[in-house]
């Protein structure tokens, strides 16, 4: 043995462990996180196995390819080289059925994979819920880079584009057709963009920003049905209040959901998704799940059971690495940490800032006279230390926010140390000197 390999086998492998199949369904963040780490650790066979694409890329930058600035290979992380190079192997097809007894996969046309470990990271689906219409032409999700390509084509000639379901896919396709000068209308059911999600300061000022883009964004309107024309294209939309909207293309963004039909007459434990301990093991011996498509029975950190974002399938791809290279390692992803893009407004959240404030909680809020800027602090209303902050046009520094909320640092002390805090670059405007005196004018004097 190489030496190297000497150490890690030394390290995390017993010899019964040497030289097993791990069999990935998925090449997103999770399965190909997954993949680099359990070679990092062994000599293990690999294979990725993918519907969709034969290299790994970045969902978020799907955006940018339909607008021009990137091209296919400015999204793909790795050079292509990179997978033989680390003896990654990729097989192309879909998985119809997994038999967990004889630990062996069943493709589409019959073929059949033995493995030793499986790992489920077969990622998410555009939501339906039953709309008359839902599967003409013209009408879709953005997900895949299949979906990217169906896209391009769905929207030749396209006039107008109606998006349904107010969250972040939706602003990117918004985004998307705006470059190509595709009028966008907006249908949302809440009374303010992204309400389940965001608070009401918040959901107002990216409410107002949307608009100024020119999107004509609708609230508390809902899809009633998809009208089709004489060759089964999308010709309008209904709303529930009997408007009828023409339209060319109508974008399905109300969330996503895991994409597991192909599990559902098999022997591994579903619920919206694989349900997983916090080892990220299913029911079945030796088969995994991670990344969107998987669900905790019971979150190991009292989080929602589904996590899904970009962060957590990457933290859950190297804890299921080192689980199966012998290393057993339980999922503990931290603080919660999300970050967004709405249109020119840049979005970071850190620890839970609740659409509806807690009985424990308090806020302070500052918003810049622009309204494209703005701070939210959520802390403790009894024992004063801090929670959480939502962040609009302003950037943080990660690891202060991280730190600050690990260690309940108290209100008072985040407010006096709050510019440490502060990441834009050096000739952007700081605005820390007027949020300081604002929140001290709102924070109780006990606090």
């Amino acid at each position: 043995l190489r030496q190297s390999n000497f150490l890690r086998y030394a390290t995390f492998e017993t010899p019964n462990q040497f030289m097993k199949h791990i069999a990935i369904i998925g090449n997103g963040i999770s399965g190909v996180t997954a993949a680099r780490h359990i070679r990092k650790l062994s000599d293990h066979k690999i294979t990725l196995i993918s519907a969709e694409t034969e290299h790994f890329f970045s969902r978020t930058a799907l955006m940018y390819v339909y607008m021009g600035h990137m091209k296919q290979e400015h999204v793909k992380p790795y050079e292509d080289h990179f997978w033989s190079k680390n003896s990654i192997d990729l097989k192309m097809g879909y998985v119809e059925k997994i038999d967990a007894a004889q630990k062996q996969l069943i493709f589409q046309g019959g073929e059949k994979m033995d493995f030793d470990d499986l790992i489920i990271a077969c990622g998410s689906k555009p939501n339906k819920f039953g709309w008359k219409g839902q599967d003409l032409d013209g009408v879709q999700g953005l997900y895949s880079w299949q979906d990217l390509e169906l896209m391009e084509k769905n929207s030749v000639n396209c006039e107008r584009a109606v998006i349904v379901g107010g969250g972040l896919i939706g602003v990117e396709i918004a985004e998307m057709f705006l470059s190509r000068g595709i009028k966008v209308t907006f249908l949302v059911r809440e009374n303010r963009f992204w309400g389940s999600v965001l608070p009401k300061e918040e959901g107002e000022l990216i409410s107002k920003h949307i608009k100024s883009h020119h999107v004509d964004l609708r609230f508390e309107t809902e899809l009633e049905e998809i009208i089709p024309d004489e060759n089964g294209r999308v010709k309008s939309i209904r709303t529930k209040s009997g408007e009828e909207i023409t339209c060319q293309f109508v974008g399905l963004t109300a969330g996503v959901s895991p994409n597991i039909d192909f599990l559902k007459d098999g022997s591994i434990d579903l619920n919206r998704g694989v349900l997983v301990n916090e080892f990220l093991e299913s029911n079945q011996p030796h088969i995994y799940s991670i990344g969107d498509c998987a669900e905790f029975h019971e979150h190991p950190t009292g989080r929602r059971n589904l996590e899904q974002v970009w962060y957590t399938g990457k933290m859950m791809g190297e804890t299921v690495a080192q689980t199966i290279c012998g290393n057993k390692s339980a999922y503990k992803p931290g603080v919660w940490f999300n970050s967004a893009k709405f249109f020119d407004i840049e979005y970071q959240t850190y620890g839970w800032v609740w659409a509806q404030t807690k009985e424990n909680e308090a806020t302070l809020y500052w918003e810049h006279a622009d309204s494209k800027k703005c701070l939210k602090i959520v802390y403790d209303k009894n024992d004063h230390y801090f929670l959480a902050a939502n962040v609009f046009g302003i950037r943080l520094r990660h690891k202060v926010l991280d730190y600050w909320i690990k260690n309940k640092i108290s209100i008072s002390d985040v407010l006096q140390n709050l510019e440490d805090a502060n990441f834009d670059p050096e000739f952007y405007e700081n605005n820390f000197p007027e949020i300081k005196q604002q929140f001290q004018s709102q924070i109780p004097q006990t606090a």
